[in-house]
């Protein structure tokens, strides 16, 4: 029988550490006025949840929408863990029930880490071979979370050598003023010229000029030191 959410929690628990937790809120940046204002961490690294996800494996929807919910940082990681398992081992109406449950939650996906883990395995592996709007959609939304969600869910694209959507929305994005966003950007164009050079670097020749500081140095961080002082002196 597939254990309860309160008996996961109970679980997860069992992991705690109030040192770790104390650590956790600090990194995630969780004082009034930050981007993670609120959150509240039980102290658990990410390698134990995983370990114990696999134990989890019959986890069903319900029970992870609960899990979804929590106040607790960690058990919202835990059901994206369990929704990106239960994805990978559906097939037909599950994924799309377990894509629209996703969709219905962005505003408990609220920390980089919950977007980073399951964007692309959920919302990029769900659009690989259906229309994309809905990320469109996400990046122009005021949800700082569902923006991010949009450029990191293009990491599965990137994976295919398809980059289209990856530099629409990363021009959709150059004038967003957060700073998690230009992190996440450039991120993706890096990963983007991992597997062609040509391809990021016909983006930055005409935005580079324009792009948010981090952003640059995120895109550029792999090019050899010439190519990248002359991009950070404007001299391209």
């Amino acid at each position: 029988m597939a254990a309860s959410a309160t008996a996961i929690g109970k679980e997860l628990r069992a992991l705690a550490s109030p040192e770790t937790a104390a650590i956790l809120q600090r990194f995630f940046k969780t004082a009034p006025g930050q981007y993670g204002e609120g959150d509240v961490f039980l102290g658990i690294k990410v390698p134990p949840m995983r370990a114990l996800a696999k134990h989890h494996t019959d986890t069903d929807l319900a029970t992870i929408s609960t899990l979804l919910h929590s106040r607790y940082h960690e058990e919202r990681l835990f059901a994206l863990l369990l929704l990106m398992q239960f994805y990978r081992r559906r097939q037909d109406q599950d994924q799309v029930a377990a894509y629209d449950l996703y969709l219905a939650h962005t505003h408990r996906i609220n920390n980089w880490d919950l977007v980073d883990v399951s964007a692309p395995h959920i919302v990029g592996r769900h659009l690989q071979d259906r229309p994309r709007k809905v990320l469109y959609r996400l990046a122009g939304s005021a949800s700082l979370w569902e923006k991010r969600i949009a450029i990191v869910a293009t990491f599965h694209f990137i994976r295919l050598h398809d980059f289209t959507d990856t530099l629409r929305i990363a021009e959709m994005l150059l004038q967003d003023e957060h700073d998690l966003l230009h992190k996440a950007t450039g991120w993706m164009l890096r990963e983007v010229g991992k597997r062609d050079m040509a391809a990021e670097e016909s983006f930055l020749k005409r935005h580079y000029r324009d792009m948010p500081r981090t952003m640059l140095r995120y895109a550029i961080e792999r090019f050899p030191e010439p190519a990248r002082k002359n991009y950070l002196h404007g001299k391209v």
